[in-house]
């Protein structure tokens, strides 16, 4: 069923699965770190992993799904594997909203408000 209040026609249901498995995806704080990362400047996986912080076989299977989803791709350089976002949509989605919740963050009067967006 299709509604078009204000002006805006709602999206099909295919639309909106595609759309929350990409917020699924980057609902990971690893995973969101790593295209943010990515977002910045192309890395290789050992590159990735001292940035985030995290192990090298979870920053690989990280990067493989997010692979899989179309949101970061690869290219070889000798026997690098670099990987680069995919899809500048995406960019801006996650620096929107990181960005805006790190206003909030300096924000007095809003303490905690990320958090309780996310619980």
């Amino acid at each position: 069923m299709r509604s078009d209040v204000g002006g805006f026609e709602d999206p099909s249901a295919e639309v909106l699965a595609e759309a929350a498995a990409a917020f699924g995806l980057l609902a990971s704080p690893m995973r969101l770190h790593i295209v943010w990362a990515l977002a910045q400047r192309e890395s290789d996986v050992s590159g990735l992993a001292e940035r985030v912080g995290g192990a090298l076989p979870a920053v690989s299977q990280h990067l493989a799904k997010l692979k899989l989803a179309g949101l970061v791709r690869s290219r070889r350089e000798g026997r690098r594997v670099v990987y680069l976002v995919d899809d500048p949509d995406v960019v801006s989605v996650v620096r929107w909203l990181v960005e805006r919740l790190s206003e909030r963050a300096g924000d007095a009067t809003a303490p905690g408000r990320a958090r309780a967006l996310g619980s």
